[in-house]
């Protein structure tokens, strides 16, 4: 198989959405969309009209007419909703979500896929997170029901994921480990998903994707190797630079000046390691430079992962407003990334572009009510009777304190679901009459996009990217 130079960064959520990943993909690198919440972005697009027609075009070639009728039928709003009025909310996710929301998940995933490989034979890959477990069986599965060629994972330690691709080749129930706070060391709780049960029989095997796991240690990239129920067919190599969450820097926090975690030697992987692993790897977190590339295919790796440049480009899912405020401050070289150690429910670090309209802007953090009503980042805990509650430090402070969550760890957390929705222009208009501001999150190097925005030119497209960043590469005419 043809590896791909150029991996697309899997940027959620809907910023990779399947518009940017069939362009990258035409032009025979791997393009990405990102697994994140995509119940919720269908059901947004669905009550938005659906511009174009993408959305009910995708669900005609869903193998169940039926259930993709039935979603269509539930959020399908023509004309598109009011501007002031709320989005119909899906349900959150539990350790036993409804067949509704699994089918939900499952089709929206499909969609996402359908879409980005519909006409052209490019490679196209998925992007999940470990650290969003509960939604992953389904997702995956209408991921594989799409022909997806790549799953990619990182944010956590996915060794359970190869051996769900592999069960799903033959439409067998799947398992995954669900991480409980809380819980003993004798729980095991787990979820499950029977495609049969759930989305009905289908005739044919799937084909198997390649899995790659997003790594930032030489010891992850180990134990996964030994300790995947599967095969492990690749790494993405991510540094502290890149976008989105990072790694937490390895021992005790210290943060700078300017109050972000401090990275160092220890934080470096061993190239030289990795490649005794004989498997492909790809490098992330400021490529975005055609020396860097370069170097990277130097050291041995098969390519690189490059987000920040495809985030900005005319493709992306990225509100055009947010967009072009932006590339504005890159262009007169005033945007700022902030690594900040507490927005994030997950307790990871995560980079957010500092913008007047966002919650980067204290003021309207302060604005913001205490809403949880998406729960992707919601953790689930082992209640002292034994049940399995779920509890946010994001959500209203005396929420968390009742459910035993810490005070201090309510401090300075954002609610990232509702924030990344309104990135895209799915911003959610609560009861209040409050919108939901965004929160963009790219990597730490926005001069490198400074390449693409000459005699004052404010848009450039991924093609424009690919050719800058390697510009031997022939496009296979055999994708266009």
């Amino acid at each position: 198989m043809n590896l791909p130079v150029i991996i697309q960064g899997g940027m959620g959520a809907g910023v990779s959405h399947w518009v940017l990943a069939k362009a990258v993909s035409k032009l025979g690198q791997l393009g990405v969309v990102s697994g994140t919440a995509l119940d919720t972005v269908m059901a947004r697009r669905l009550q938005l009209g659906d511009p174009g027609g993408h959305l009910r075009r995708a669900l005609d070639h869903f193998p169940m007419p039926e259930i993709a009728q039935r979603i269509y039928d539930n959020y399908f709003v023509p004309c598109g909703k009011a501007i002031n009025r709320a989005f119909k909310r899906i349900p959150m996710y539990s350790l036993n979500p409804s067949r509704a929301l699994l089918e939900m998940t499952v089709v929206s995933n499909f969609i996402e896929v359908f879409l980005a490989k519909e006409g052209h034979k490019g490679p196209v890959g998925i992007n999940y997170l470990e650290k969003i477990q509960m939604p992953n069986l389904a997702s995956i599965y209408g991921a594989m029901l799409a022909g997806v060629d790549y799953i990619l994972m990182g944010a956590g330690i996915p060794r359970e994921i190869p051996g769900v691709l592999d069960k799903y080749v033959n439409h067998e129930e799947a398992t995954l480990k669900i991480s409980v706070a809380d819980s003993g060391a004798g729980d095991d709780f787990r979820m499950r998903f029977n495609p049969e049960k759930v989305i009905g029989p289908i005739g044919h095997p799937l084909k198997r994707p390649s899995f790659l796991a997003i790594i930032a240690s030489v010891t992850l990239a180990i134990s996964l190797m030994r300790k995947s129920t599967g095969h492990v067919d690749g790494f993405v190599i991510e540094g502290p630079t890149a976008g989105g969450h990072n790694a937490p820097p390895r021992g005790p926090l210290q943060l700078n000046e300017n109050g972000e975690p401090i990275y160092g030697e220890r934080d470096e992987v061993d190239l030289d390691k990795i490649k005794e692993l004989g498997l492909p790897y790809w490098l992330a977190g400021s490529y975005g430079d055609p020396g860097k590339v370069r170097e990277a295919l130097d050291q041995g790796a098969a390519g690189v992962q490059i987000g920040t440049p495809f985030a900005l480009c005319e493709e992306s899912g990225l509100k055009p407003e947010i967009k072009q405020s932006i590339l504005q401050k890159i262009a007169e070289g005033s945007a700022r990334v902030f690594t900040d150690p507490l927005a994030s429910p997950t307790g990871f670090p995560f980079k957010v572009v500092l913008l007047e309209d966002s919650l980067t802007n204290p003021e309207l953090y302060a604005q913001r009510p205490r809403i949880c009503d998406l729960g992707y980042l919601r953790t689930p805990y082992k209640t002292g009777d034994g049940r399995v509650q779920y509890r946010c430090p994001s959500e209203p402070v005396e929420d968390y304190l009742r459910k035993s969550g810490r005070a201090e760890d309510t401090v300075g957390r954002k609610c990232l679901c509702n924030a990344l929705m309104a990135n895209i222009g799915l911003g959610q208009v609560q009861r209040s009459g409050y919108v939901e501001k965004p929160l963009v999150t790219t990597g730490q190097e926005l001069s490198l996009v400074q390449r693409f925005l000459q005699n004052g030119n404010l848009s450039y497209s991924a093609a424009d990217v690919i050719q800058a960043l390697c510009p031997q590469l022939e496009f296979a005419a055999a994708c266009a």
